[in-house]
């Protein structure tokens, strides 16, 4: 048995798939992405685009540029080159390399749920083995189906729908629709049985991986990584959340995952098989029927938790057509969506110590770390810019005293689980926080080299200059630039910080730089000692303002460094 999965582990953040997409929609490179110089010139386009890191672009085979096309291609964003056995003429279904319909979809969503849509279409389209995918022995099935239904038949016989991530390694995607369902199940509780007369769970765990990989011919942490990219695929469709370290359905999800399992039509020829595939998959929200009663199942969830909803007079029955269901759902889900990260929000000064472990993980340039409760957090590969800008605006909501909303004191886009799912677009600061009497806008970096000032000098000025003028004779704007490291030339640009606009006047802007260490120390003083006020960190500004004029770059760096130290020390006596 061979395990299966989603794409290729060389594109493991399914979100990437439409940043790649954007770029390549605008490039002469569409249509035209196979053979070397192609794959070569593709790569380079999504280093450029910093899509991929640097050293991916010096790969000699273009092997990267190949896995970023074909997964593109498997999960239907693409138009795939036709194998001549599959008895299809390519005319039938498109020009190779092209953007497909459910790929230009993708490209023209902008929140996270149109995202998360096509993704779900893409995924209820794709079977495995496919016609252009034979790897596997075991008969056609659907990947996305198989996972849920596993999950509700869990949920059936323990209560819980939960998936932890080594059952998912080792037992879910070593499986297939050729299994038995009932045996399945009883796999996955009897290892959880077992792990849990463990003495080690960590020691257990290791030991299942190498009988796993004995047993089933691979080496290393190659079904760790199967998993970890299968079940951020799985969590693209907005069906599933995490849990723990696992998976679990998204409560409000239920009714329409039932729905969606009920509702397979599995393709009959290879030809319906790529329609399908290119146009993303009919989902039970397309027809009215069901779409009402994913409807009404949402409604039921909002009385529930008594969240209230103004229908405007409108009557949900028959006599909707789908039109207006479905814009009620949406309307439903993005407030539901609000109500959670309001919630999430509020939890945030309990999690404080959490948050002060990612500083600390973003600034040891670790991937993983265990907490004190036995805890693993974890940074995915290439998604550090945007874990840096997630924890600062949980740091900022633990703080709290915010007079804007969590959501529009952020420009980075988030998942089901509050999690990132890229960084905020260059055309605005990462995170403005707006207090009572004063506004703070962080920008933060992990470029720590002279390229630094060249990179951030001038659109951190800008963004700041943005916000004063917005702001002007309401309260006064602080800019904090962020970084593990602070380069003197960036230093001595702040220093300055002298801003013109379009009109040639000139701005006097308060930008601080501060090393992330000198953040995490004063923010773990605030939570240690109670006295979470956000007065203390203005205060420190104000003086580290005030030191400027008298100090060059060096000088101003060490006055930074010893206000924040003196300003803890304060924090920290005050406690004692």
């Amino acid at each position: 048995m061979r395990a299966w999965y989603f794409g290729n582990t060389t594109v493991r953040s399914p979100f990437r798939l439409r940043d790649a997409l954007v770029v390549l929609s605008s490039s002469p490179l569409q249509g035209d992405l196979h053979g070397e110089q192609q794959e070569k010139q593709f790569i380079s386009l999504l280093v450029e685009k910093e899509i991929v890191k640097p050293g991916k672009s010096k790969d000699k085979t273009y092997s990267v540029g190949r896995k970023w096309r074909v997964a593109l291609s498997q999960l239907g964003f693409l138009i795939p080159e036709l194998p001549i056995k599959c008895g299809v003429n390519q005319s039938e279904i498109g020009l190779v390399d092209t953007i497909t319909p459910n790929g230009w979809r993708l490209i023209r969503s902008q929140s996270v749920p149109a995202m998360q849509e096509c993704f779900l279409r893409s995924l209820a389209a794709y079977y495995i083995p496919s016609p252009i995918e034979k790897k596997f022995s075991f008969s056609m099935f659907s990947p996305l189906r198989h996972i849920l239904l596993i999950m509700l038949e869990l949920e059936k016989r323990t209560g819980d729908s939960k998936l932890s991530f080594i059952e998912f390694a080792l037992i879910v995607q070593l499986t297939n629709s050729d299994d038995i369902l009932d045996k399945i199940i009883t796999d996955i509780l009897n290892f959880r049985s077992q792990r849990e007369l463990a003495v080690s769970k960590r020691k257990f765990d290791g030991e299942q991986r190498e009988i796993f990989n004995k047993a089933f011919d691979y080496k290393g942490s190659t079904l760790n990584d199967y998993a970890d990219t299968n079940i951020r695929y799985i969590k693209a469709t907005g069906l599933v959340q995490n849990k723990g370290r696992g998976i679990a359905f998204v409560p409000e999800k239920k009714f329409f995952i039932e729905s969606l399992l009920i509702n397979e039509i599995v393709p009959g020829s290879n030809k319906s098989y790529f329609l399908n595939l290119i146009k993303g998959a009919h989902l039970p929200t397309d027809d009215k029927i069901p779409a009402l009663a994913v409807l009404k199942d949402l409604i039921n969830t909002f009385k529930i938790r008594d969240i209230v909803y103004d229908f405007k007079g409108r009557i949900i029955d028959d006599s909707l057509d789908i039109r207006d269901i479905t814009n009620i759902r949406h309307e439903l889900e993005d407030l539901l969506s609000e109500k959670n990260e309001d919630e999430y929000a509020v939890r945030q000064a309990e999690e404080w110590k959490e948050i002060s472990a990612y500083m600390s993980l973003i600034n040891s340039q670790k991937n993983s770390m265990t907490l004190d409760n036995g805890e693993e957090i974890k940074i995915p590969s290439n998604e550090r810019p945007a874990y840096f800008e997630w924890i600062l605006w949980r740091a900022f909501l633990a703080i709290n005293n915010l007079c804007n909303k969590s959501r529009d004191s952020r420009r980075f886009k988030i998942d089901q689980d509050f999690l990132p799912i890229c960084t905020a677009p260059g055309s605005g600061p990462d995170l403005v926080f707006e207090f009572k009497e004063f506004v703070i806008v962080v920008e933060v970096t992990l470029m720590g080299s002279s390229r630094q000032e060249a990179a951030e000098g001038e659109p951190v000025r800008r963004h700041v200059a943005d916000l004063v003028i917005k702001y002007e004779s309401i309260k006064p704007v602080y800019g904090l630039f962020i970084a593990n490291q602070i380069d003197l030339n960036t230093a001595e640009t702040f220093r300055i910080g002298v801003w013109y606009t379009k009109n040639d006047a000139k701005m006097s802007l308060n930008i601080i730089p501060v090393k992330l260490e000198q953040f995490k120390n004063l923010f773990d003083a605030l939570f240690t000692s109670n006295k979470i006020d956000i007065s203390l960190i203005r205060e420190i500004f104000d003086d580290c303002f005030l030191l400027r004029k008298e100090h060059e770059a060096p000088a101003w760096k060490r006055e930074i460094a010893n206000v924040f130290n003196e300003k803890i020390s304060t924090i920290r006596a005050a406690n004692i």
